[in-house]
Parts: structure tokens; C-alpha cells; sequence
């Protein structure tokens, strides 16, 4: 009979230990799964936020996070001299200003306004009613928007209905006049927090409603570039242009939100995957040492027949990983439930992106997994392999008799 065998024959045999360190293995599994996806989740979405972006190089005025504003002046310029740039696909110029929607007191609304030049379909936004901002000059509007679901469910807003907004100045009593806005679509914006009110509108409508800024300047640049040169390339390009301003490809934003943004969670993931793997080893080296020394009868007697060292061994090492193998799988589905959970409760805090996802699954993440469970496995069965290597076989049915 193989070692395997044995170890199947033994793990049925005495089906409840089996059982209680099954579950026990895939409750810490499943937590150990969730802190893997936890080291990289927010990372990879917030990558592929930025990825489906349709940009992958962004612009601003002063060096740090590419999410400091800044003004950065002569943007039309600016734009006009990248797009001269071989490594330069497109170029948009972005412009932000705060903004409220009168009305009454309890129900005066602050908004954030977002102008864009970008021509065509947009990706910072996925339109559900309605149309996309219309391109420059192609439309009478005065003040075309697009409004976030959130915004339209609260003002009941639908396409073709009117919105008026006056432009924030910071730091001032803001006498600007209203602005009468049309809403031509209803979004959901990529980079919007849930309960964030937000609009779209070009950046002709901002600069008409917002005569305290000059009337060429941007907030931020983003630049998509061609694919035969790459968004690292383009940047090194755009400095090299315009030495004043700092670009940062995707990589390098992803690279700074990883070692400032993200680090606390990546830490939290570290600390709680190694008590986690701590937890499943003490769980399965103690039973398979008190299984152990309850058989140790048998294991001599095994011994006895001419089972050798080797196969007794090998005997522990199957069990071991039959346990943890059974309870890895178990943990996959039940961390996966638990990592939606969390991930529903996570992100309902403020501040963050409504698509942004603290739990994301990936391949890498579960080949880990299962190697840190096989690890595990290998180490707890140490101990009990090193009680039956060492067992004298004479002495122990001697007791096991006589006892």
C-alpha cells in the first residue's frame, strides 16, 4: 500500500479531525486569500483606472502626486507644441473649478465642474442618457453638461433640462454671476466618489462662467502617446520641451500612489497574511502531532511489518497536505465571498473613486496562495515526522500492550 493510500485510509478513518481541520484550514485560508488580494488590489485598479482613461501621460504644473492643481498658463500653446511631439498622440487640456447650484438653504449643492477639450467619445465618463458633450462650435449651448447619476437622481434632472451653477472662488464671497447650463447626458464619472456631485462641461462654457482665471489656462494635461513610443517616452519628451512643467507616465503615478497612497494597506495585508499563515500552522502541526501520538501503536506496529522510516514519513506529508489541500480549495470561494463583502464595506469610505476596488482577483494572488499553503503544509508535519522517525518500535508495542 502507498504512502497516499495510508494517508487516505487515516484522513477517512477518523473523519471528524478531519473535518474540524478542513474547516479550520479553510477559514484561515480564506482570510490569508483576501489579504493577498488586499497587498495588490488597490494598485491594480487603481492602474487600470488610469489605464482606461485613454491616456497614459499626465501633465501638471508643480512636481509630487500628479493630483496637486496647479495652474499651468498658455495651455492652448502648450497643447499646439506637444502634439508637434513624435511621441505624442493627443493632447487634452483639463480645467477644474468648484462650483455651487443655488437654491434653497438646506438644498444648495456643491459640485465639482470639470472643463475638457477633448473631442470625441470621452473615457472619463460612461454615458447613460443622453449625448456627449458636443465638440467646439458645433452647438448654440451656452453651457453644455454632463451630470453624474447622483446628481441627476437628486435634482430629478433628465436630458434637456436646465441647471444653474455659479463658479466658487476660493477663499472669497463669490459675486459670478449664474450660469443657465443645459444637460445634454447623464454619466457615471470614472474618477467620482459615490455620493460626489460632479458635472462635465467644455472648456469654453468654463472659461465664460469663470472670469477670474485667465482665459488659456488648464489645471492639468493629459496626453495620450503613440504606441510605438510609449507613455514613459512621452514624458521624458515633454519635459525635455517643457522643463517648467513635470510629466508622469501611468507607471510612474501608479509607483508613487503605491509607496505613499497604498502603503498602510499593503503593511495591514504583510502583517495579517503572516499571522494568518501563523494561525494554520499551529492548527495543523497540533493535530497531526496529537493524531500522532495517539497512533503511535499503530505507526510501530507499521513499522513492525517492514514499513520503512521513509514511507511512514511520506505517510504524515500526505496527511498533511491532504488537510490543507482540501481546506486551501474550500478557502478559495469562501475568501472570494468574503472579499466582495469587505470590498462593499471598504469603499463607502469618502474620498475614493466609486470604481476603485480594494479587493481585486488575479491569478498571482492564487498561485501564492497555494504555495504559502503548501509550505505550511510541509512545516507542520515536521515535528510529527520527527516523533514516528525516532519512535523505538519494541518499546512502544511493549506499552501499547501491557497499557
Amino acid at each position: 500500500m502507498t504512502s497516499f493510500a495510508l494517508a487516505w485510509r487515516t484522513a477517512t478513518c477518523y473523519r471528524a479531525r478531519s473535518a474540524l481541520a478542513t474547516a479550520g484550514v479553510a477559514i484561515i485560508g480564506a482570510l490569508l486569500f483576501d489579504m493577498l488580494l488586499l497587498s495588490r488590489g488597490l494598485v491594480d485598479s487603481f492602474a487600470d483606472l488610469l489605464n482606461t482613461s485613454g491616456f497614459d501621460v499626465r501633465v501638471v504644473a508643480h512636481e509630487g502626486l500628479p493630483v496637486l492643481r496647479g495652474p499651468i498658463h498658455g495651455g492652448g500653446r502648450l497643447a499646439a507644441d506637444l502634439r508637434l511631439l513624435p511621441e505624442v498622440e493627443d493632447v487634452t487640456l483639463v480645467r477644474i473649478e468648484d462650483a455651487v447650484i443655488p437654491g434653497p438653504a438646506d438644498d444648495l449643492k456643491n459640485v465639482t465642474v470639470i472643463g475638457t477639450t477633448e473631442q470625441g467619445p470621452r473615457s472619463a465618463w460612461t454615458l447613460l442618457q443622453g449625448a456627449d458633450l458636443p465638440r467646439s462650435g458645433t452647438t448654440p449651448d451656452r453651457c453644455p453638461l454632463i451630470v453624474t447619476r447622483h446628481l441627476a437622481d437628486v435634482r430629478g434632472l433628465d436630458p434637456g433640462a436646465t441647471l444653474n451653477i455659479r463658479i466658487a472662488v476660493p477663499g472669497t464671497a463669490s459675486a459670478l454671476p449664474q450660469i443657465a447650463c443645459r444637460v445634454v447626458g447623464i454619466a457615471d464619472f470614472a474618477f467620482a466618489t459615490a455620493n460626489e456631485y460632479a458635472v462635465a462641461t467644455t472648456m469654453s462654457a468654463l472659461e465664460a462662467a469663470d472670469t477670474t482665471r485667465g482665459p488659456d489656462e488648464a489645471d492639468l494635461v493629459l496626453v495620450r502617446s503613440r504606441s510605438s513610443a510609449g507613455g514613459s517616452a512621452a514624458a521624458r519628451a515633454i519635459v525635455r520641451v517643457r522643463p517648467d512643467l513635470h510629466a508622469y507616465s501611468n507607471e510612474e503615478v501608479v509607483s508613487q500612489f503605491n509607496q505613499n497612497g497604498f502603503a498602510y494597506f499593503r503593511q495591514v495585508s504583510v502583517v495579517l497574511s503572516s499571522v494568518t499563515l501563523v494561525f494554520a500552522f499551529l492548527l495543523v502541526g497540533t493535530l497531526l502531532t496529537v493524531a500522532t501520538n495517539q497512533r503511535l501503536g499503530e505507526i510501530a506496529a507499521l513499522r513492525a511489518l517492514g514499513i520503512s522510516r521513509f514511507r511512514i514519513a511520506a505517510m504524515l506529508l500526505w496527511e498533511s497536505a491532504l488537510l490543507v489541500g482540501a481546506g486551501g480549495l474550500l478557502a478559495l470561494p469562501l475568501g472570494g465571498v468574503l472579499a466582495w463583502r469587505l470590498d462593499r464595506l471598504l469603499r463607502q469610505m469618502p474620498g475614493l473613486p466609486e470604481r476603485l476596488h480594494f479587493f481585486v482577483f488575479n491569478s498571482s494572488a492564487i498561485v501564492e496562495h497555494m504555495v504559502l499553503l503548501a509550505a505550511t503544509a510541509i512545516v507542520a508535519a515536521c515535528y510529527p515526522i520527527w516523533l514516528a522517525a525516532r519512535l523505538p518500535i519494541a518499546e512502544t508495542l511493549r506499552r501499547e500492550v501491557i497499557g
